[in-house]
């Protein structure tokens, strides 16, 4: 049986595929807007790997955004929309 591994992507990948900068993305995790994503260790550097489930937290307060909700309304409403699926 083959194993499915869940893609990750950097920082830098998850910036391009959600339509943001890696600086917002970073202000964000920083505020708690977006949870912390995991982090590989690479010698003395640590390096976010984002999950298609974090991917998915970005583009929901995207689209909040785009709606005209401000940053803090948008990623309350993203992370409740996103439980609600999860039910």
């Amino acid at each position: 049986m083959q194993e499915i591994r869940e893609r990750h992507c950097s920082i830098g990948e998850a910036a391009r595929i959600c339509g943001f900068t890696v600086k917002q993305i970073r202000n964000w995790e920083e505020k708690k807007y977006i949870p912390a994503p995991y982090r590989v260790i690479c010698g003395e550097r640590s390096y976010r790997e984002f999950t298609e489930a974090d991917l998915k937290i970005i583009r929901s307060i995207k689209s909040y955004l785009d709606k005209g909700y401000s940053l803090s309304t948008a990623a309350r409403k993203a992370k409740k929309s996103i439980q609600k699926e999860d039910i």
